[in-house]
């Protein structure tokens, strides 16, 4: 494995925007899945997120479409691009990639668009008419710029599917499927993603061309800086235990995932009325609106960022200290995603979980995913409800009893009660 971007095939201008871009030495999917591409092979990695699998894909892409030198090729020769399509599902996701590859950019003289949804379409579709070396767009506003004949695909020498199992999730696929049929078919093709499922192995072979395939984490792995934390508690004392937390542990910055958009909206506003500084981020803001709240949480002027499961992908925010799970989530890959906003690039972070007496279930099956049992942890001082009901102790029961928290939790064999044992 390389130990310095050097030893990945990168030239020397591409080594220069890696400079550029801070980085020292390559993560391992980095180290792996660079030369792949470099040498032209279609690519499937798999890769916990905040493992740096965006420079992963977005360097040796810009060096396999570099033309001249490098800069987009002259429009005498008819040349217009984009030579390179990045597709990913939501907005937060394509400005962090266009983030990587503008400063890249900068160095190589070769030049970069984004298209998103929720912005005005005659800007893009101006910056695509100037022609452009890699285009990064969401499915959705990429098929409506396609519909209206504002952009072309025939030239695309490099497409990266990113954050492939979320655009499935999201119903992305059909969309998907169009713009494969739209681009050349010499291609190459990268499909990135945290996690590869069942439903995009399936299609693999044909979408790629005997890809190469760098896997990283198993299915379920959560990063190992991250200090994962159970809290039982009832629904009705959820906020309290939130504000207590966040009052007594002072961190800078805490990631608040809900599971509805009304559920984040009510928790912020509770966690105003406490006189926490505190933003918002979900799928019916406005686009202004959304980058201005991870604007604020970025540069520490908001102490607590509520989000959706949507957004839990696209938050890219450095020196995050913990995330909550003000819900457990319903799909247990949503949780890895979740908390792994912190304890990134080397960092370590905290990842606490509230469970309520309903949300049992979806934790046995985030448990049995993961393949470990989530560490119980009380909030010194805080006054919890004697009726909660504590995971530790019911496991493998029907109908979970109310008691208090006493013991740990045994391993048993399956996800729908028999690996849950009784505590001793």
């Amino acid at each position: 494995m390389a130990d310095t971007f050097e030893f990945t095939g990168l030239d020397e201008t591409i080594l220069r925007g890696v400079e550029a871009l801070g980085f020292t030495s390559p993560t391992p999917v980095q180290a792996q899945a660079i030369p792949l591409v470099l040498d032209g092979r279609d690519v499937v990695a798999s890769a916990q997120t905040g493992t740096g699998k965006t420079a992963a894909f977005a360097l040796p892409a810009l060096q396999r479409i570099a033309r001249e030198g490098y800069g987009r090729r002259a429009e005498a020769k008819g040349e217009h691009g984009p030579f390179a399509l990045v597709v990913t599902p939501t907005r937060e996701l394509a400005q962090q990639i266009e983030d990587v590859v503008e400063v890249v950019c900068g160095v190589t003289g070769q030049s970069s668009v984004v298209v998103v949804g929720g912005a005005k379409y005659e800007p893009q579709i101006k910056a695509i008419k100037r022609g452009c070396d890699m285009l990064v767009a969401t499915p959705g506003r990429l098929i409506d710029l396609m519909e209206r004949k504002a952009v072309r695909l025939d030239q695309v020498e490099v497409l990266v599917l990113d954050e492939a199992d979320r655009m499935l999730d999201m119903g992305f696929w059909p969309s998907v499927r169009r713009i494969l049929h739209a681009v050349p078919k010499g291609r190459q093709t990268l499909l990135f993603s945290a996690t590869i499922p069942p439903a995009i192995k399936s299609t693999v072979d044909t979408m790629l061309t005997d890809p190469a395939y760098v896997e990283i984490a198993r299915i379920g792995e959560t990063a190992s800086t991250v200090e994962e934390r159970l809290c039982p508690v009832t629904q009705g004392q959820k906020t309290q235990l939130l504000e207590a937390l966040v009052g007594r542990c002072h961190p800078e910055r805490v990631l608040v995932f809900c599971r509805t958009k009304h559920r984040v909206d009510e928790v912020s506003e509770t966690l105003r009325r406490a006189g926490l500084k505190t933003q918002v981020m979900h799928s019916d803001r406005p686009q202004k609106a959304r980058e201005r709240a991870l604007e604020q949480f970025r540069e520490g002027k908001a102490q607590v960022l509520v989000a959706t499961d949507v957004m839990s992908r696209g938050i890219d925010v450095e020196g995050i200290d913990a995330v909550v799970n003000f819900d457990v989530p319903l799909d247990p890959e949503d949780y890895v995603h979740r908390i792994g906003r912190t304890g990134r690039a080397g960092a370590t972070g905290q990842a606490f979980t509230f469970v309520a007496p309903d949300e049992i279930s979806p934790l046995r099956e985030i448990e049995y995913f993961t393949g470990k049992l989530i560490p119980t942890w009380d909030l010194e001082g805080f006054d919890y409800d004697a009726t909660r009901i504590v995971p530790n102790a019911h496991r493998g029961t029907k109908k979970p009893t109310r008691t208090m928290f006493s013991g740990s939790r045994s391993r048993g064999r399956g996800p729908a009660g028999g690996r849950y044992g009784r505590h001793a």
